[in-house]
């Protein structure tokens, strides 16, 4: 042998495949003709490019420690017939990005059979629903694997052939001449895609997908405590993949619909109840539906709860009733249910309510040209707000 390729990258004879990759990595981009300056560098470049393209091949590296050059005329190179002008083989350009950007092209035909995607729906839940939980149907739409030719993408009685151009490999090498000599670039095959096989009978149904899209009822279990924005996660219920492949996730976005009665506010629920003056005044008992009221399979007991409510309260004022509220997605026990009253004074009085109440002003000393007037740095709008969330 003339060369000694291990001399040429600077490596010793039992160097590992990385040391050899590095050494040659980094003399590529020292004697690259674009980069360097120096009259020799085209031929050192070439140099170390037939070095790397016999190291880092373990079979060549095998015949190149036996004794016999592969990329010497005659040798395994030579008979490739890749060679640069003059008897001495080329080296793959593939090599070349491997080396230098430790990007390792693709190699061999790919598989037709692939993952699908996964897919996301929205689903509308009630209040009730989201509480307390429910299994609910689902219609969704996504790709399903196609019955006729049960994923292989060939019409009944055929099969993928392997493509003529590629002859099976997936990728087709393209030789362009340089003053580098035979530079090879590999590509996708564009005849098979890069299948290395071509489908001369596709099926009618899925036109060689193996997969066709269909509307189907899924029934999806919803945990009692979620609230708008959680996420449901369905394995291997989204889109089938290419070639009857596995299907992705499914993630069902919840969103849940305005009550009529209730607000929530984290696992606390709120409602509004109002109340004649004479009963905030003189203090009363009242029953209260409760949001499993609207649930046919929950205790009929829990539908109702009684609210006492204190003589003297003022409008604004908010009670809590602890463990009526929304149950805790994670975690025990439930929220409150808080209960704001407003006080309604009566706007219709007769001749005898007129005089009952004008009778109990006299008494309590409550002269209408009496009017104690608030001193409020808030002004009577912050005096309102505080009235309702104290």
């Amino acid at each position: 042998m003339t060369k000694d390729y291990y001399d040429v990258l600077g490596v010793p004879r039992d160097a590992s495949a990385e040391q050899i990759k590095k050494a040659y990595r980094k003399l590529a981009m020292k004697y690259h003709p674009d980069v360097a300056d120096t009259a020799d560098a085209a031929e050192k470049f070439k140099e170390i490019g037939e070095a790397y393209e016999v190291l880092h091949d373990s079979n060549k590296r095998a015949m190149y420690d036996r004794g016999v050059d592969p990329m010497a005329a005659g040798g395994f190179g030579g008979a490739q017939g890749f060679g640069f002008p003059g008897g001495s083989a080329g080296f793959d350009f593939t090599n070349l990005v491997d080396a230098m950007f430790g990007q390792g092209a693709t190699r061999g035909p790919r598989s037709r059979v692939r993952r699908g995607q996964d897919a996301l729906v929205r689903m509308s839940l009630t209040l009730p629903e989201a509480a307390f939980g429910i299994t609910k149907p689902l219609r969704v739409e996504t790709a399903v694997l196609c019955s006729t030719c049960n994923g292989t993408g060939a019409r009944a009685g055929s099969e993928p052939v392997t493509c003529s151009t590629c002859h099976g490999q997936g990728d087709v090498t393209q030789i362009q001449r340089s003053f580098l000599g035979d530079i090879r670039t590999t590509q996708p095959c564009p005849v098979c895609r890069g299948y290395g096989t071509v489908i001369p009978n596709p099926c009618g149904e899925c036109s060689g997908e193996g997969r066709v899209r269909s509307s189907r009822t899924i029934n999806v279990k919803i945990p009692a405590g979620v609230n708008a924005g959680n996420r449901i996660h369905l394995e291997s219920q989204g889109e089938v993949g290419p070639g009857g492949g596995p299907a992705g996730d499914l993630y069902v976005e919840l969103g849940v619909e305005p009550h009529d009665t209730f607000t929530r506010k984290g696992d606390d629920l709120e409602m509004v109840v109002k109340l004649p003056m004479t009963a905030a005044a003189l203090g009363t008992e009242v029953t209260l539906p409760t949001l499993e009221a609207e649930r046919d399979d929950l205790d009929a007991d829990l539908g109702t709860v009684r609210l006492s409510v204190p003589s003297g309260t003022q409008s604004g004022t908010r009670i809590a009733i602890a463990g009526r509220g929304v149950p805790r997605l994670r975690g025990a026990g439930r929220g409150d249910l808080g209960v704001t009253l407003l006080v309604q004074t009566p706007g219709r009085l007769d001749d005898h309510q007129r005089e009952l109440l004008r009778q109990l002003a006299e008494a309590r000393g409550e002269g209408q040209e009496e009017v104690a007037v608030e001193r409020h740095h808030k002004g009577v709008f912050g005096w309102l707000k505080d009235a309702f969330t104290q």
